[in-house]
C-alpha cells in the first residue's frame, strides 16, 4: 500500500527561507552586482527564479506535491492574463502614438505652456486627469508620463523628481476610477460596492492629494529655475517641430481615450481602438508608411533619430517586443507568490496575527503590513490586495468596522506601495516606461509615499473611520451618520451587533 505524505503548515524558519532567499538575491543583484562601475545584471527575473524553487522545495517538504505546486503558480498567472494582454497593447499603442505624433505634440506645447514653476503641480493634474480617464496608471504613464518626463529634462528638472510627480498623478486614477482593475478588484474581494470603496478612499488620497501638489508646488518655487537651460527646451522644440507635423489635431487621440473610457469600453478593446486610429492619424498626418513598415514599428518600436539627444531617448520608447522584459517579470513575479501561497506560507506567517490586534488602528496597520509585504515578496499589487482580505475580513466585522474600511486599507498600500519595488510588476513596468529606478522616484511620488502614512495615523488617532452601520468619524473626532456601505447581510448583521457593544463599552464613538 502506498503511503500518503501528509501535508502541513511550514514551521516559522521554513516559511522566511524562499523569501530571505528571493530579498538577498535582489540586494545583491541591484547594490553589489557591479564590476566597477559597470553594472553586469541588474533584473529581477533570476532572484525570483531562484525564489520559486526554494519555495517549491518548501512545499514538497511540507507534504505538497510538485503538481500542487505548479498549479498554484498557474492559477496566479491565470488571475494576471488580462493585465498581460493589456500590456502587450500598452506596447502598440505608444508606437502608434508615437508615429502619429500625438507624443511629440505633447512634448512640444508642454514646452511652450508651461515653466519650471509650475510643471510639477501643473502636471500633476493633468497625468491625474488622464489617469482618471483611462483607470490605468500604466497607460497614462505609457501616454502623458513619456511626454512629461521630455518636458522636465527640457525645463531643467530632475528625472527622479518629474518620474516622481508623474507616479503620484497616475496612481490617482488607480485610486479613484471606477474603471480602475485595482478598485474594483479592492471592492470585490472586500464584498463592498464600487462607489463605497471609492467614497472611502476619497477620505485618505483626496487629502493626500492636495498635500502632494502643495509639496510640488514648493519644489518648483525653490529648485527648478536654477537648472533652466532654455537651449535644451529650444532644442527639443525646433527637433520636433523638423521631424514630426505637429498639427494641433494630432492631439485628437488622447480625447479619443478619454471618450473611449467615458463610453466605458472595455480596457483592451479600447486601447486597440486607440491604436488604430493612431495608425490612421500617422498617415494623414505624417508620412506615408507600407503595411510591412507600420507591423515593423508596432512590433519592434519607432526607429526614429532627429539628432536630438533628448528627443531620441524620448521617442525610442514602445513596441510590443519591448514589453516582454516587464511580462517575463510578472510570469516569474506572480508564479512566486503563487508558490508561497500553495506552499502555506503566507497561511503561517500572518493566519494568527489578527488575534493579537485588539484596535482599529492596529487592524489598519497590520492590514496594511500586510498588503506591503504582499507587494515585495509576492511581487504583484493585485495579490497585494487579494491576499489579506481574507485574512482579516471578519476582523473588520468584530470591530464594527464597514467593509469599505477594509477595501480602503487595502489599496492605500497595496496599491500604492507596490510600486517601490523594482522587482514587481507595476515597479518594473515604470522603470522601463520611465527610464528611472523606483528606488530613485518614489521619495518624490509623495501621493503614494504618503497616503498609506496619512491613513494609519489618522486610524490611530481615531479618526477617519467608516462604521458598519454607516457612520462615519471625520477628522475632528465628530461621528456623523453617512450612508452605509453594501457588505453580505449576515457579516453586516454581526458587524452592526459588535458596534453596538462596543459604544456600550465607551470603545467606539458615538453617534452625535
Amino acid at each position: 500500500m502506498e503511503k500518503v505524505k501528509k501535508e502541513r503548515l511550514p514551521n516559522l524558519f521554513e516559511a522566511i527561507l524562499p523569501i530571505l532567499t528571493m530579498v538577498f538575491l535582489m540586494i545583491y543583484v541591484f547594490v553589489f552586482a557591479k564590476d566597477g562601475d559597470q553594472t553586469i545584471y541588474d533584473a529581477a527575473h533570476l532572484p525570483l527564479i531562484c525564489g520559486i524553487i526554494v519555495a517549491c522545495l518548501v512545499g514538497l517538504r511540507c507534504g505538497k506535491s510538485f503538481r500542487q505546486m505548479l498549479d498554484g503558480m498557474i492559477d496566479r498567472i491565470r488571475t494576471t492574463l488580462d493585465a498581460i494582454l493589456i500590456l502587450l497593447t500598452v506596447g502598440l499603442l505608444v508606437s502608434s502614438f508615437m508615429i502619429s505624433g500625438t507624443i511629440p505634440a505633447l512634448i512640444y506645447y508642454g514646452l511652450e505652456l508651461l515653466s519650471p514653476k509650475l510643471f510639477l503641480p501643473v502636471g500633476c493634474i493633468i497625468t491625474s486627469l488622464v489617469s482618471l480617464s483611462c483607470g490605468s496608471s500604466w497607460t497614462a504613464t505609457a501616454t502623458i508620463g513619456i511626454a512629461f518626463m521630455t518636458i522636465g529634462q527640457g525645463l531643467g528638472i530632475s528625472p527622479a523628481i518629474t518620474a516622481g510627480m508623474v507616479i503620484s498623478g497616475a496612481y490617482i486614477g488607480d485610486k479613484f476610477s471606477p474603471l480602475s482593475d485595482t478598485t474594483n478588484l479592492a471592492a470585490g474581494v472586500a464584498k463592498t460596492g464600487l462607489f463605497d470603496h471609492v467614497t472611502a478612499m476619497v477620505s485618505t488620497t483626496g487629502p493626500v492629494f492636495i498635500i502632494s501638489l502643495i509639496l510640488y508646488s514648493i519644489l518648483g518655487l525653490r529648485a527648478n529655475v536654477v537648472n533652466y537651460d532654455t537651449n535644451i527646451a529650444e532644442g527639443i522644440k525646433t527637433a520636433l517641430a523638423s521631424n514630426f507635423n505637429l498639427n494641433p489635431l494630432v492631439l485628437l487621440p488622447v480625447v479619443l481615450i478619454i471618450l473611449v473610457c467615458v463610453l466605458r469600453i472595455e480596457g483592451l478593446a479600447g486601447v486597440m481602438i486607440s491604436v488604430f486610429v493612431g495608425i490612421v492619424f500617422s498617415l494623414i498626418f505624417q508620412k506615408q508608411r507600407s503595411l510591412a513598415e507600420i507591423f515593423s514599428i508596432l512590433h519592434y518600436g519607432p526607429d526614429i533619430a532627429t539628432g536630438n539627444d533628448f528627443v531620441d531617448k524620448a521617442l525610442a520608447k514602445g513596441g510590443m517586443n519591448n514589453q516582454m522584459w516587464t511580462i517575463n517579470l510578472i510570469l516569474l513575479a506572480v508564479s512566486f507568490g503563487g508558490a508561497l501561497e500553495r506552499a502555506g506560507i503566507i497561511e503561517k506567517l500572518f493566519a494568527h496575527l489578527k488575534e493579537r490586534i485588539h484596535s482599529v488602528g492596529g487592524l489598519v496597520f497590520i492590514t496594511m503590513l500586510t498588503s506591503i509585504f504582499c507587494d515585495a515578496t509576492m511581487c504583484d499589487q493585485f495579490l497585494g490586495i487579494g491576499v489579506p482580505a481574507p485574512l482579516y475580513e471578519d476582523k473588520y466585522d468584530e470591530l464594527g468596522l464597514s467593509r469599505n474600511m477594509l477595501s480602503r486599507s487595502l489599496e492605500d498600500a497595496g496599491t500604492l506601495w507596490a510600486v517601490m519595488f523594482p522587482w514587481t510588476a507595476c515597479g518594473a513596468y515604470q522603470m522601463r516606461t520611465l527610464g528611472v529606478s523606483p528606488l530613485n522616484f518614489f521619495p518624490y511620488a509623495f501621493v503614494n509615499l504618503l497616503n498609506p502614512i496619512y491613513a494609519l495615523v489618522t486610524a490611530y488617532l481615531k479618526r477617519n473611520i467608516f462604521w458598519a452601520d454607516g457612520s462615519y468619524t471625520n477628522l475632528f473626532a465628530k461621528t456623523k451618520m453617512k450612508k452605509m456601505a453594501k457588505a453580505p447581510e449576515d457579516r453586516r448583521a454581526y458587524a452592526i451587533s459588535r458596534l453596538e457593544v462596543l459604544r456600550k463599552e465607551s470603545k467606539a464613538p458615538i453617534i452625535k
